[in-house]
């Protein structure tokens, strides 16, 4: 890796600009493997860094099923995560013409792009019979066409299913590809070959500079199955697998759960960085509560701020199509947004640079009123303008909710103009929207 070397790259200079950072942190961080830039050598668009240090980031899952399969709308789909401000993009597609899918989606993506090859496999034939072959051509395929990161199940092995057969859970694995490699593994009698053949998977990804996203296939799936035996088995391969990675010139970025209660969060992030020797984490949510179907990008949100800010590099959106349905457009955009605010929660604890500033200005344009300023800075600025011109003081200085009892009115009135002090509206600091969204592809 050019990083180890002691060089920087474009792709590093791109992700300090961004960050605000010096070059040098972010090839120290990759060097140490607490940054990640997935970045394919066939994907061509602005890179963007995951880990210590940086603006923790958001990705959106999108992809047909078998069931509801139309190109144009996932295309849709793709161009609303990344108007409403996500830093990434999976192809999670099930269903037929897979190849045609990712390859429309990588041409048309400006952010990174990740996929999870065990479902092509399953989707194109019976998983009992897999030949391993056929999964490692899927893999070098899907590197061929530009796949920037790819989550694999390395942890789910022989031993690893055992442990979490021995102790009881209320929904067993819920993880789709880590379903399908337990059954694999329990009617064949083989070993994951993810597993077994870790070395031959690491020549692909580097030869591509595909990212490592070591998947937790045997994640909670029900907050009372959260932290148990085969969780930290699975957990404690998966910091082997990543030694085994960076030391074959890989990078590298490990998953978490899940379904996870608000008391363990903290405990999962913590564990999963010493275990894994501080390599960025990926987590889904996580969820904190099983029981509020159509409002999960809430318990997502609510989870995912508490994980952002012990730490987590990078949040999974949950939609409101969670549990229920395969997201459509509005679904993309509540799950990026409600994503989006859980991670900035996350950045202002963790003094991620520029986080507190953008946060402040916020803040100062409500002291005078601004709302011009307050719309600009706002995660949606669509939605926050309509819902003023929508109101009955559209034009006027207030809201309708207080109307001539505004507070900040009150205040400034009795402070005097706000003590003669101008307003700082140079608003520099990271923008509300990643400059991957604004800058499009290069």
């Amino acid at each position: 890796m050019l990083a180890c070397a002691g060089k920087i790259t474009e792709e590093m200079i791109a992700v300090a600009e961004d960050e605000r950072l010096d070059p040098e942190f972010i090839r120290q961080g990759l060097a140490d493997g607490t940054i990640v830039i997935p970045k394919n050598i066939r994907h061509h668009f602005r890179p963007i860094g995951i880990g210590k240090g940086l603006r923790t980031k958001v990705n959106a899952n999108i992809g047909a099923s078998g069931y509801h399969q139309l190109l144009e709308e996932e295309i849709a789909k793709l161009h609303a995560a990344v108007q409403y401000g996500a830093d990434s993009v999976m192809d999670l597609s099930t269903g037929t013409d897979l190849d045609l899918i990712r390859e429309t989606l990588i041409r048309e993506s400006p952010l990174m792009l990740g996929t999870v090859p065990i479902y092509q496999v399953a989707a194109e034939g019976s998983i009992l019979k897999m030949d391993p072959e056929e999964l490692f051509a899927v893999i070098e395929k899907q590197a061929q066409q530009g796949v920037d990161y790819m989550t694999v199940h390395c942890g789910v092995t022989k031993e690893t299913v055992r442990k979490l057969r021995q102790h009881q859970r209320i929904e067993g694995i819920v993880s789709r590809g880590g379903a399908l490699l337990a059954a694999y593994i329990e009617a064949t009698g083989n070993e994951n070959p993810l597993y077994e053949q870790f070395d031959r998977l690491c020549d692909i990804f580097a030869r591509y500079d595909v990212t490592f996203s070591l998947g937790d296939g045997l994640r909670p799936g029900a907050t009372s199955d959260a932290s148990d035996r085969g969780q930290l088995a699975e957990l404690l391969v998966l910091g082997e697998l990543v030694a085994r990675a960076r030391e074959k010139g890989c990078q590298v970025m490990v998953e978490g759960p899940g379904h996870v209660p608000l008391d363990q969060i903290v405990a999962n992030v913590q564990l999963q960085k010493r275990v894994c020797d501080g390599a960025p984490f990926y987590v889904l949510g996580p969820l904190t509560c099983d029981v509020a179907p159509g409002y999960d990008h809430i318990t997502g949100a609510i989870g995912g701020a508490i994980a952002a800010a012990a730490g987590t590099d990078m949040l999974c959106y949950v939609t409101p199509a969670e549990h229920l349905r395969l997201p459509d457009r509005q679904d993309v955009i509540e799950g990026v947004i409600a994503t989006r605010i859980a991670a900035h929660s996350g950045d202002l604890v963790k003094g991620v640079k520029g986080a507190k500033a953008w946060n402040d200005q916020m803040s100062r344009y409500r002291k005078q009123l601004d709302w011009d300023g307050m719309f600009r800075l706002a995660m949606d600025p669509e939605k926050a303008r309509r819902y003023k011109e929508e109101s009955e003081a559209a034009n006027a200085k207030v809201c309708s909710m207080c109307g001539s009892l505004c507070s900040i009115n009150i205040d400034n009135a009795a402070i005097g103009k706000f003590s003669g002090q101008k307003p700082d509206t140079s608003e520099k600091f990271l923008t509300p929207r990643p400059a991957a969204a604004v800058a499009g592809r290069d």
